[in-house]
């Protein structure tokens, strides 16, 4: 069944999906792009209750990215259907209001790591492998990887990664700049995951979102714009309860309870 594909499961206030073909290291097929497009829809109708989401890989990859045996099997129209799959379901995913992030647990290639790169933090075992492979394999990097790499570390940096397709160890990935943070293991790893995690939820999450909604939306557009954007972010705050609930907690010298309303 595609529910088994991939996993969410709900830890308090946080969403953990889990992508669930171990054995063929995570690639994805069709029908985890379905069922992963289906988790995506979920999670925007439960903002309220699940407000940070971590995804990663069961067994020793995060994801080796498309599932290469399967797109053999295609026809050309196949193949572009799949390939405007991916790009969409990682651009929705990307345009949560909820904060994500990247938990790489091992392999991440190609399409398991455009996933990571569409993730608002990525947080990685140090000697795990990743990176962009597409062009060694006669293709392109085709769920936003030329996109995102350049504008997560600059158009030389990205260039050289993506037409050598090269790969690199979470260290080194960290020295380019693409981890917020490094693991020592696994266990680690999902410790710092749960860390970062924690630290959002301290705070009010529609603030989070629009935040979030704010920084996205305006880093490619001129400042003015940026500006402007930012402003309507702040109107939709502004006559919250969460924001009254701030003032009082403030003026009570209180940890406030915040309820996202």
């Amino acid at each position: 069944m595609n529910e088994d594909l991939v996993l969410l499961e709900r830890r308090g206030n946080v969403g953990l999906i889990t992508l669930n073909r171990p054995v063929e290291l995570n690639a994805m097929n069709y029908s985890v792009l379905v069922r992963m497009g289906e988790i995506i829809d979920e999670l925007c109708h439960a903002s309220k209750e699940i407000r940070v989401v971590i995804v990663t890989g069961e067994g020793r990859a995060f994801s080796v990215g498309a599932d290469l045996k399967e797109r053999k099997t295609l026809n050309e129209q196949q193949v572009r259907r799949n390939v405007r799959k991916i790009r969409d379901v990682f651009t929705a995913f990307e345009r949560l209001p909820q904060p994500t992030i990247a938990a790489i647990n091992g392999y991440a290639f190609g399409g398991g790591f455009e996933l990571a790169l569409a993730c608002d933090f990525r947080l990685a075992v140090g000697d795990v492998s990743m990176g962009l492979t597409e062009v060694s394999l006669g293709i392109i990097p085709g769920a936003g990887g030329t996109q995102r790499l350049s504008r997560l570390i600059g158009l030389s940096k990205a260039k050289e990664l993506i037409l050598t397709a090269r790969k690199i160890t979470g260290s080194e990935a960290m020295n380019y700049g693409i981890l917020n943070g490094l693991a020592r293991d696994r266990n680690h790893l999902y410790e710092l995951a749960d860390q970062l995690a924690g630290e959002i939820l301290e705070n009010a999450p529609l603030a989070v979102y629009q935040a979030k909604f704010a920084v996205d939306r305006g880093f490619d557009v001129d400042l003015q714009t940026g500006l402007d954007i930012e402003s309507k972010a702040y109107e939709v705050i502004i006559p919250s309860r969460d924001r009254i609930e701030a003032l009082k907690a403030f003026l009570e010298n209180r940890k406030p309870e915040y309820r996202g309303e």
